[in-house]
């Protein structure tokens, strides 16, 4: 794995977020990841999940339950930042060495029985390499979109904040999110 020869790029629009209404109040704060460990990101370690795409949102939101729908609070994200690294591109993920299946691996299940995951091996090392977050392919349950549509993707933040080089700012102008949590 050589996640340095991954091509960097910047990240410059809008995504999005689906969570639980009981953490509308801290929809940047990447804790839940820290507490649980996600496909990108060992326990401990901060991280912020978003999707390119509202349908995508809703549908990482509701994993494993896509047609019983349960109440989600959406947010928007503006999003300016760099570097972030595409794992999208099969044929750049090859240059660099990575297995494309790392990506996809069972990573709850590994993670359960003591075992590394390599998408979090993965993770480290783009972390190590200086990385902002990745643009990853989503493994939503029903996030398999038809041949001709594109691809469902989601951004995973490890660093980011409300000021370049990595700005991910709620959009929020008319205030409707909590800012304490629910009684």
């Amino acid at each position: 794995m050589r996640a340095r020869d991954l091509r960097a790029r910047a990240f410059d629009g809008i995504v999005y977020r689906a969570h639980n209404p009981r953490w509308a109040y801290l929809p940047s704060s990447g804790e839940g990841a820290a507490r649980h460990g996600g496909r990108f990101n060992r326990r401990g370690l901060p991280a912020l999940y978003t999707s390119l795409d509202i349908t995508t949102a809703w549908l990482e939101a509701q994993q494993g339950f896509p047609f019983k729908a349960q109440p989600m609070t959406l947010v928007a994200y503006r999003v300016q930042c760099e570097p972030i690294a595409d794992l999208t591109d099969p044929a750049a993920l090859t240059a660099a060495d990575l297995d494309p299946t790392a990506l996809a691996c069972p990573w709850e299940d590994l993670a359960s029985r003591g075992l590394t995951p390599p998408s979090w091996q993965l993770a480290d090392a783009l972390i190590g390499a200086g990385l902002a977050g990745a643009l990853v392919p989503s493994f939503a349950p029903a996030s398999n979109p038809a041949p001709d549509a594109p691809s469902r993707c989601n951004l995973v933040f490890w660093r980011w904040s409300d000021t370049p080089p990595c700005l991910v700012r709620v959009i929020d102008e008319f205030g409707r999110l909590p800012t304490a949590p629910p009684a």
